[in-house]
């Protein structure tokens, strides 16, 4: 039995490789015409279908907003997305809010990607490790830095400070630790993200960090031999050790009045971003 449930785990990773492979090459003209506002627009949800060996995936494009858990759970509303792929190209938004939707989409069991040519930033990161199986194409751009307060992010030295704010940027890095270590990421992640304050620029994680922080756990090694290139080999990363908690999830709280986003998403948000602003959940 116990090699028939090792073949059976072959074959569904197989199967989440070759998923990803015709993404990899198929999303890069789904999104080659995705102008750049429409990645400071509040998050949309598509299904994207393709053809003919593969039954599509779900492309997320733009800024996660207080609205967004609620626009997912709309557009899931009537589809089977148990098991299937999210395709994003995000600059980043809420963090509580981005939080509560990864727990969706690690509930469904997804697999998550970075559209081939598009950028995943801030808590889109997040985002990114909520699949359970995880890949970023070479030409996607995985980018990290801190949370702030969204609304003094563009003069991040200069601004006023309360204690309260201080508490809310405290709080929310809690929740944010906490995520990361249900989901399987590693506190390498938080250490690259909290090093890089507003006023600097974005850390582009390589490839060696993608796999150092966990979120990277599928490497595909492809046969070229012209257009039909096939995947040939599937190798998975092993699992790091982690502390995962137990404790009941409490980011969805009806006490939660502000939250924090991310620098890169300030404006059509409400609340604070992967830089911390004050606003209504």
């Amino acid at each position: 039995m116990t090699r028939w449930a090792e073949i059976r785990d072959w074959v569904l990773l197989v199967g989440a490789a070759l998923s990803f492979a015709l993404v990899s090459m198929l999303s890069r003209s789904a999104h080659a015409g995705v102008a750049l506002e429409e990645r400071k627009l509040p998050m949309k949800f598509s299904w994207v279908v393709c053809q003919p060996n593969c039954g599509g995936w779900v492309s997320a494009v733009g800024v996660i907003t207080a609205d967004t858990p609620r626009d997912f759970d709309e557009f899931a509303r009537g589809r089977q997305l148990r098991g299937s792929t999210i395709v994003l190209d995000s600059s980043g938004g809420s963090v509580n809010d981005s939080i509560a939707l990864g727990r969706r989409w690690r509930d469904l069991g997804v697999l998550t990607t970075v559209a081939s040519v598009a950028h995943c930033e801030s808590m889109c990161v997040f985002l990114l490790l909520s699949g359970k199986t995880r890949y970023v194409p070479e030409t996607a751009r995985v980018r990290v830095h801190q949370i702030w307060m969204g609304d003094r992010a563009n003069d991040a030295k200069a601004a006023r400070y309360s204690a309260d704010d201080l508490m809310i940027v405290e709080r929310d890095i809690g929740r944010l630790a906490k995520y990361t270590f249900d989901m399987g990421g590693t506190g390498d992640l938080l250490l690259l993200s909290l090093n890089v304050p507003p006023w600097e620029d974005l850390h582009e994680l390589s490839r060696e960090e993608l796999r150092l922080t966990n979120l990277v756990t599928t490497d595909m090694i492809t046969q070229s031999d012209g257009p039909d290139a096939a995947v040939v080999e599937l190798v998975s990363k092993p699992a790091r050790d982690r502390f995962v908690s137990n404790a009941v999830a409490t980011e969805t709280n009806s006490a939660l009045a502000k939250s924090t986003e991310s620098v890169e998403a300030i404006g059509p948000t409400r609340g604070v971003t992967g830089a911390a602003q004050p606003g209504q959940d």
